[in-house]
C-alpha cells in the first residue's frame, strides 16, 4: 500500500513540474501532457487508439479511459479492445454483448516503471519546447538592445542572465577593450545571433558590433528614435574611436548639436558606456567625395580622385596634413573607409604641383564676393578644385545659390587654372 501511495505522490510531482513550467501556453501543454500520456500506454498495452486521456492542467489532474468491446465468453482475440461477457458483467450486469465497456485506469498501477518513463517522456518534450520558445522568441530580435545581469564569467565567455532568467553569452572578442565585469553588473549589449544547433538554442550578444554604437544612440538622442534625424552610417574600432554619419531632412534641426547634446552631455554618457572610445559625429552626403573629405576630418584635403567601379580614393594632402588624415595607429583613415566603403589611399602634394594643383577659396576675394565664398564655405568646400570637381546643381541647391552666380564662379576659378597652364606651356 505504500509503494502505491509513493508511486500516486511521485506521479502527482511529475505533473506539477510540468504545470509549472514556464513559455509554453495551456494548449501546447494539454497536448503535450496527452501525448506523453499515450505514448507510455502504447508501450503496455501495444496500442492507444481505444484510450481517452483527458488532461486539466489548471487542477493539476487527469483521467485516462480504456474502451473495449462487449464480445461472448471464450471469443476474446485482443484483450486490450475486447472484454468477455461475464467480465463486464461484473462491472456492470446490464451489459450485453456489441456494447462498449469504459473503465477508468489508474495509471499509478502500471509501477514504478511506467510512470519513470512518463517522467523521463515529459522531460524530452519539456526541454524541447523550451528550446523552440526560446528561439522563437530571439531570431527576430537580432540587432535589439538587451540588458542583462552578470552571473558567471568564464576565460572566453561572459554569461548574462536577462529579466527573464534567459541565458545571454557574451564571447570575449565581443567585448569592448578594458570591459571588466563584476558578479551581478548590470551589462548593455546588443544581440548579434541566434545559434541553433542540434535543436539547442544559444543566444550570443555583442558589445562590438556597430549595431550596439546604433541603438544606443537611438535610445539616448530622441531625434534619432523620432526620425527626426537619420542616422546614415557607423563605424568603430571597439574602444579606441567611432565615426558616425547623420542627416536630418528638417533644416531647423543641427543633426551635429541633437547628437552631441549641451556641451557634450548626450554624447558622453554613450562614451562612457563604451569606455571612453571617442565618437565622431559628421553631416551625411551623397556626394562621395564630399562625404570622404567630412569622413578625414580633421585632416584638410587638396584634392579626390575617384575609382567608383573598385570603390577606392586616391586622397592628396599638404604634407602637414597627412598625419591627420591617417590618425594616431592609422584609426581615422580605417574608420573613414570604413564610413564610406571606400579603400582611401594618402599621397602627399610635391612641391612642384602644389603651385598649381589647388587653391583655397579666400585667394578668389578680388574677383568673387566674399558672400559667394562664404556660401560655398558653409557648404563644406574651402578649395578651387572642390568646388570645380563638385556638380554644379549641388553648389546650386546646397549653397542657395543663383544659377548665373555659380556660373561665373566657375569661370573665375577655372580661368586661373588656365592661366596656369598656358604659363607651364
Amino acid at each position: 500500500m505504500a509503494k502505491k501511495k509513493t508511486e500516486t505522490i511521485s506521479l502527482i510531482d511529475t505533473f506539477s513540474e510540468f504545470k509549472e513550467t514556464k513559455n509554453i501556453d495551456r494548449t501546447t501543454m494539454v497536448g503535450v501532457l496527452e501525448e506523453s500520456f499515450r505514448s507510455v500506454i502504447a508501450k503496455i498495452f501495444g496500442s492507444d487508439e481505444n484510450f481517452d486521456v483527458i488532461v486539466n492542467p489548471d487542477k493539476g489532474d487527469f483521467e485516462i479511459y480504456r474502451n473495449r468491446e462487449v464480445v461472448a465468453d471464450g471469443s476474446v482475440e485482443d484483450p486490450n479492445k475486447q472484454i468477455s461477457l461475464s467480465e463486464a458483467r461484473e462491472i456492470d450486469p446490464d451489459y450485453e454483448e456489441g456494447e462498449e465497456v469504459s473503465e477508468t485506469i489508474d495509471f499509478a498501477k502500471f509501477g514504478r516503471r511506467a510512470i519513470l518513463t512518463l517522467r523521463q517522456t515529459l522531460a524530452s518534450k519539456i526541454l524541447e519546447l523550451e528550446h523552440d520558445s526560446l528561439y522563437n522568441k530571439f531570431k527576430d530580435r537580432v540587432g535589439e538592445l538587451i540588458t542583462g545581469e552578470v552571473y558567471q564569467t568564464w576565460k572566453n565567455e561572459t554569461l548574462l542572465m536577462d529579466e527573464e532568467h534567459n541565458e545571454l553569452l557574451l564571447p570575449k572578442n565581443q567585448q569592448i577593450p578594458r570591459d571588466f565585469f563584476h558578479k551581478g553588473d548590470a551589462v548593455r549589449a546588443v544581440i548579434d545571433r541566434v545559434d541553433n544547433t542540434n535543436g539547442n538554442p544559444k543566444i550570443y550578444v555583442s558589445r562590438t558590433s556597430p549595431e550596439f554604437l546604433r541603438r544606443l544612440l537611438e535610445q539616448e538622442i530622441p531625434e534619432i528614435a523620432d526620425g527626426l534625424i537619420t542616422l546614415q552610417r557607423v563605424a568603430r574600432i571597439p574602444g579606441e574611436r567611432a565615426k558616425i554619419a547623420v542627416e536630418s531632412y528638417d533644416d531647423r534641426i543641427d543633426a551635429i548639436g541633437a547628437c552631441v547634446g549641451v556641451k557634450g552631455a548626450r554624447i558622453h554618457g554613450i562614451v562612457r558606456e563604451l569606455n571612453n572610445e571617442n565618437i565622431d559625429v559628421i553631416n551625411y552626403t551623397s556626394n562621395i567625395k564630399f562625404f570622404i573629405q567630412r569622413a578625414l576630418s580633421p585632416a584638410q584635403i587638396l584634392s579626390i580622385n575617384l575609382n567608383e567601379e573598385e570603390h577606392k580614393a586616391e586622397v592628396y594632402l599638404r604634407p602637414d596634413q597627412v598625419s591627420l588624415a591617417i590618425g594616431k595607429g592609422g584609426t581615422n583613415i580605417k574608420l573613414a573607409s570604413m564610413l564610406t566603403g571606400y579603400t582611401i589611399d594618402v599621397y602627399r602634394e610635391t612641391e612642384e604641383s602644389e603651385q598649381t594643383d589647388d587653391i583655397y577659396l579666400e585667394e578668389f576675394a578680388d574677383e568673387v564676393d566674399q558672400w559667394v565664398i562664404d556660401a560655398i564655405k558653409a557648404i563644406g568646400f574651402t578649395t578651387a578644385k572642390e568646388v570645380l570637381n563638385a556638380p554644379r546643381e549641388l553648389l546650386i541647391e546646397k549653397a542657395d545659390l543663383e544659377e548665373d552666380t555659380v556660373d561665373e564662379l566657375l569661370r573665375v576659378l577655372r580661368a586661373e587654372f588656365e592661366d596656369d597652364d598656358t604659363t607651364q606651356s
